[in-house]
C-alpha cells in the first residue's frame, strides 16, 4: 500500500511541474502508459494472498483515478495558457493600413476604341474584326489600288512575301465585309483595329498606330448622311457645340473625297496654339465610297452608294487628353498610363 501512495504522490507532483503539453504527456505515458508505473503496480497483484487482492486492487484503481483526473486537470490549464500566448504572438493590428494593391488602368486607345464602339453600336452600326496579317488583294486590289497604281507609294507597306503584308489600313476589313455581303444590302459597320506602315518614329509618327474605319453601303446614302454621322461623333467625342467642315482630298477607294475637321474644343474655333490659330482640327478622312469598289464587291453601283471614314484613335487621344507625344502610347510606362485612372 505504501508503493501504491508513493507512486501517486510521485505522479501528482509530475503533474504539477510540467510548465508545457509536452512534458505532461510524457508524464501521461510515465504513469498511465501500458508500461507505465501504475500498470505495473496492477501487475504485482498475481504474487498478493487471496484476501488483499481486492483491497490493494481497489487502491490502484483510486490511484489511477486521481492521477487522470489531475492530468486533465492540468492540462486544460496548460491548453489555456497556450492559446493565450498564441494570441498574443500571432496578434494582428486592425489599425494598420492593409496592403496595396496596384491595379492596372485602362489603355487610352483602348478608352477611345470602346467609346467610338459605343457610340456607332448605338446607332446601329455592327463591330468588324480581320486578320492583321493580310493578303494584298484585300489591302490593295478591292479597295482600287491595283498594282502599278501611285497610290501605293503613299503607304510604305511591310511585305511578308509578294502577296501577304501587314495591312496598311483597316480599309482591308471593309473589303471582306464587302465580299461577305455579296451584294446585299444595307451594311453599317466599322473596323478598329492595328495597322502597320514603315515610317519613321517620332513624336507625331509610328510604324504601328490603330485606326477605326465605317462604312454605310444602301440605297439614296449621300454626302449629307456623311456630314450628319461625323458630327454627331465629333460632338460626341469632343463635347456639345463642335461643328465640322468637308475639304476636298484624295483616297483611291473614295470619290469624292473630303478632310474632315473639327471646330477646336480648346478655343472653341477662335484659334490657339493646338489648331495653330486656324480654329480647325483635322481629324479624319471620309468620302462617298467609289463606285468600282462596289463593282468589284458585287453591288450595282446604279442602285447603291455609300459612305466610308477613316479616324485615327492616337489623333483622337491626343487631341482629347492633351497627350503630346504618340510614343507614349507604345512605351510602357505605368506613370504615363496611372493619369488615366480618373478617366476609367
Amino acid at each position: 500500500m505504501d508503493k501504491i501512495l508513493t507512486v501517486q504522490h510521485e505522479a501528482l507532483a509530475a503533474i504539477e511541474n510540467a510548465a508545457d503539453l509536452e512534458t505532461l504527456n510524457n508524464v501521461r505515458i510515465q504513469y498511465l502508459g501500458k508500461k507505465g508505473s501504475i500498470q505495473a503496480l496492477m501487475s504485482e497483484m498475481k504474487s498478493l494472498p487471496k484476501e488483499e487482492k481486492p483491497a490493494f486492487g481497489q487502491k490502484v484503481n483510486v490511484c489511477k483515478q486521481e492521477v487522470t483526473e489531475a492530468l486533465e486537470a492540468r492540462q486544460a490549464v496548460l491548453q489555456e495558457g497556450a492559446l493565450a500566448e498564441q494570441l498574443v504572438r500571432e496578434k494582428i493590428d486592425i489599425t494598420l493600413p492593409g496592403d496595396v494593391k496596384e491595379l492596372g488602368t485602362t489603355h487610352p486607345l483602348l478608352m477611345i476604341q470602346q467609346e467610338l464602339e459605343d457610340l456607332f453600336l448605338g446607332m446601329g452600326y455592327k463591330v468588324a474584326e480581320g486578320p492583321e496579317v493580310e493578303q494584298d488583294y484585300y489591302n490593295f486590289e478591292l479597295a482600287n489600288i491595283p498594282k502599278d497604281h501611285p497610290a501605293r507609294d503613299m503607304q510604305d507597306t511591310f511585305y511578308i512575301d509578294p502577296n501577304t503584308l501587314l495591312r496598311t489600313h483597316t480599309t482591308a476589313m471593309q473589303m471582306r465585309e464587302l465580299e461577305k455581303a455579296e451584294g446585299k444590302t444595307p451594311i453599317k459597320l466599322i473596323c478598329p483595329g492595328k495597322v502597320y506602315r514603315r515610317d519613321d518614329d517620332d513624336a507625331t509618327h509610328s510604324h504601328q498606330f490603330m485606326q477605326c474605319e465605317g462604312l454605310v453601303v444602301g440605297e439614296h446614302i449621300t454626302l449629307a448622311d456623311l456630314k450628319g454621322t461625323l458630327e454627331f461623333m465629333a460632338n460626341r467625342m469632343f463635347g456639345e457645340g463642335r461643328t465640322i467642315r468637308f475639304r476636298p482630298s484624295y483616297f483611291p477607294f473614295t470619290e469624292p473625297s473630303v478632310e474632315v475637321d473639327v471646330s477646336c474644343p480648346f478655343c472653341n474655333g477662335k484659334g490657339c496654339s493646338v489648331c495653330k490659330g486656324s480654329g480647325w482640327i483635322e481629324i479624319l478622312g471620309a468620302g462617298m465610297v467609289h463606285p468600282h469598289v462596289l463593282e468589284m464587291n458585287g453591288f450595282d453601283p446604279e442602285k447603291c452608294t455609300g459612305f466610308a471614314f477613316g479616324v485615327g484613335l492616337e489623333r483622337v487621344a491626343m487631341l482629347k487628353y492633351g497627350i503630346d507625344d504618340i510614343r507614349n502610347f507604345y512605351t510602357n510606362d505605368a506613370r504615363f498610363l496611372k493619369m488615366f485612372d480618373r478617366f476609367d
